[in-house]
C-alpha cells in the first residue's frame, strides 16, 4: 500500500460518514469517495498543506453535486422516499467524527432532506464534524458570514422538527420486542395503545415491494393497517430485532424473505414515528439476514 493510498483509507470513515449524512444512500457515498480517490491520486501533494481537510473539501463539494442531481431523479420515486438503510458493517463508528444524538439515525437523516445542498452541508460540517466557520467557508467557497447564517437557518429547521428523545438501547429493544407481541397478535387496542396519537408512518417501497404509498397520520389509521397486516399474513410474517443505522430496529420477513427494516422514533414508551425501508435495492447490506433468520 502506497502513502496516498495509506492517508486515503485513514480518512475514510470520516469522509463516508460525511457522504453518507449529504446523500443518504451508501452507492453515491461509495461514488462520492472513489470520485474523491482518484482525485487524490492526482493532485500535487506538494500543494496539499492537510490531507483530511483537502479530502474533506473535495468529498463535500461532490456531495453537494450529487445531492442536486439526485433531488431531482427523486420527484419522479413512486411513492414516500427514504433513506438507504446501513448495516453495523457498513455504520461509521463513533470514531469517525464528533457525534451528535443520533446523527446517523434514519429520522435524522429524513429531517436533513428538509435542507439545501449547501444548507446540509454546512449544517453537517460544523455541528456534527466540529468544522469551525472559517475552514466551513473555504470548503464551500463561501464567506464566514453567510455559512454562519446556513448553520443557523438549518440549526432552527432541524431543532424545530426532531424530537429530542433519549432512550438507550435496552429500552429500545424492549419496546419493539413489544411491537412485535401486539403485532403479530393482531391485538388492534394494543397497537393503538403503543403507538403516540400524532404517531406518523412512512414505508419506502419503491414501486418493487409491498408498502403504503403515502405516509400514514394517527394511531388510529396505523393501528389498522398492522392490524389488516396480521389478519392477512396468517402466520408468515417474522420480526426480528436487528441493528440499523447503530440503533436497534426491525426486520421483517414474508416467507422467510427479507421484507423490510424499519426504525421507530421513541421516547420508551410509545412510537412517534415509523420509518419502514421495503425497496430491496436498499436492503443488499441485509441480505445475510434471510438464511439465520428464515431457520430459526
Amino acid at each position: 500500500m502506497d502513502e496516498r493510498t495509506r492517508v486515503f483509507d485513514k480518512e475514510r470513515p470520516r469522509l463516508f460518514g460525511l457522504a453518507y449524512r449529504m446523500l443518504s444512500t451508501r452507492a453515491d457515498a461509495e461514488d462520492v469517495l472513489q470520485d474523491a480517490y482518484l482525485r487524490w491520486r492526482s493532485v500535487d501533494a506538494d500543494r496539499v498543506e492537510s490531507a483530511q481537510a483537502w479530502l474533506t473539501t473535495v468529498v463535500t463539494r461532490l456531495a453537494i453535486d450529487r445531492l442536486r442531481r439526485a433531488r431531482i431523479e427523486r420527484e419522479a420515486y413512486f411513492g414516500p422516499w427514504l433513506p438507504e438503510p446501513l448495516s453495523d458493517q457498513e455504520a461509521p463508528g463513533p470514531e469517525a467524527a464528533l457525534e451528535l444524538e443520533g446523527d446517523l439515525s434514519i429520522a435524522f437523516l429524513v429531517l436533513l432532506e428538509t435542507l439545501s445542498p449547501q444548507e446540509r452541508a454546512a449544517f453537517l460540517l460544523h455541528d456534527v464534524f466540529d468544522e469551525d466557520y472559517a475552514d466551513v467557508a473555504v470548503m464551500l467557497g463561501k464567506t464566514e458570514a453567510a455559512c454562519r447564517q446556513m448553520v443557523h437557518r438549518a440549526r432552527e429547521r432541524v431543532t424545530a422538527r426532531r424530537r429530542r428523545f433519549v432512550v438507550d438501547d435496552e429500552t429500545r429493544t424492549r419496546l419493539l420486542r413489544r411491537f412485535i407481541e401486539v403485532a403479530t397478535s393482531g391485538d388492534r387496542d394494543a397497537i393503538k395503545a403503543l403507538l403516540a396519537p400524532d404517531a406518523t408512518l412512512v414505508s419506502d417501497g419503491g414501486g418493487k415491494a409491498i408498502a403504503a404509498i403515502r405516509p400514514l397520520y394517527g394511531a388510529e389509521r396505523i393501528a389498522w393497517l398492522w392490524f389488516a397486516v396480521a389478519a392477512r399474513s396468517r402466520g408468515r410474517v417474522e420480526r426480528r430485532i436487528v441493528r440499523v443505522n447503530r440503533e436497534p430496529a426491525l426486520a421483517t420477513l414474508f416467507g422467510g424473505r427479507l421484507h423490510s427494516v424499519a426504525t421507530v422514533e421513541t421516547d420508551g414508551e410509545r412510537i412517534y414515528a415509523h420509518y419502514t425501508i421495503a425497496n430491496p435495492d436498499k436492503l443488499r447490506s441485509f441480505a445475510h439476514l434471510e438464511a439465520p433468520l428464515s431457520l430459526a
